[in-house]
């Protein structure tokens, strides 16, 4: 499957799968935008993220995790 940015909890599950030692809770939105570019399943421009979307990628995994 295919991720773009909108794919919020999607996202969220594989970063969780993919960091499981990081809390969600504690990240910069840096680190987290290279995270989900990272992610084998993920295809998006970068142009296409902001700080709203990082956001709600942010409060899924903190959901998926609790």
């Amino acid at each position: 499957m295919e991720l773009k940015w909108t794919d919020s909890l999607d996202i969220a599950i594989a970063l969780d799968e993919a960091h499981p030692d990081i809390d969600p809770k504690n990240i910069r939105f840096t680190d987290l935008r290279e995270w989900v570019m990272a992610l084998e399943e993920f295809n998006d421009a970068p142009e296409h993220c902001g700080e709203k979307i990082l956001e709600g990628i942010q409060m899924a995994w903190i959901e998926e995790r609790d």
